[in-house]
C-alpha cells in the first residue's frame, strides 16, 4: 500500500475531500499503484476557519513514519508550502497546474504537494495530483541539485 496523507486548512476543505473522492473511484491509480494506496486525512474536517500549520505539522509528522506522500491545500497553497518546508526531509512543491506537478516531482524529487485551492479549479486540482503521484524523479543531473538544497549558507 503506498501511503498518501492529506491535510488542509477551512479554505481547502472542499478539495480535500473532492480529492479523496477522485482516488478512490480512479482506475489509473490501480495501474500506476497495483497494490493500492492508502490515505490518511488529518484535517481539518470543515470549512470553519483554523491555523493551517497546526494541521501541516500533523500531516508532516505523520509521514516521517512512513515516507508517504503529503498533499496539503489551502486558499494560496502558500502557507501550506512555507512551513513543510521547514522539515529538512520534506521537498514542498506549490503547484498551480499539471506541468509544474510532473517537474517538481521530475526534476526536485518534491514529496509534498501544495494546491492553491482558491486559484485552480477541482478539474485542474485533480490533474495536479495524479501528475503528481505518478510521475518519477529523474536523477541524474537533478540528484545533484536536490542534495544541495538543505545545504546553510554560513
Amino acid at each position: 500500500m503506498h501511503p498518501i496523507i492529506f491535510g488542509n486548512d477551512h479554505a481547502g476543505f472542499e478539495y480535500k475531500t473532492q480529492l479523496l473522492t477522485f482516488l478512490d473511484k480512479n482506475e489509473i491509480v490501480e495501474k500506476y499503484f497495483p497494490d493500492g494506496i492508502r490515505t490518511t486525512d488529518v484535517g481539518c474536517y470543515s470549512d470553519d476557519s483554523v491555523d493551517y500549520p497546526d494541521f501541516v505539522h500533523i500531516a508532516i509528522q505523520n509521514s516521517l513514519e512512513n515516507d508517504a506522500i503529503v498533499v496539503l491545500i489551502c486558499g494560496s497553497g502558500n502557507g501550506v508550502s512555507m512551513t513543510a518546508n521547514k522539515y529538512p526531509s520534506k521537498r514542498a512543491a506549490l503547484c498551480w497546474n499539471a506541468e509544474i506537478a510532473k517537474l517538481a516531482r521530475q526534476h526536485n524529487n518534491a514529496n509534498v504537494l501544495c494546491i492553491p485551492a482558491r486559484f485552480v479549479s477541482v478539474i485542474e486540482a485533480r490533474k495536479i495530483l495524479l501528475t503528481f503521484l505518478t510521475t518519477e524523479f529523474e536523477g541524474g543531473r537533478h540528484e545533484r541539485r536536490v542534495k544541495k538544497i538543505n545545504n546553510v549558507c554560513k
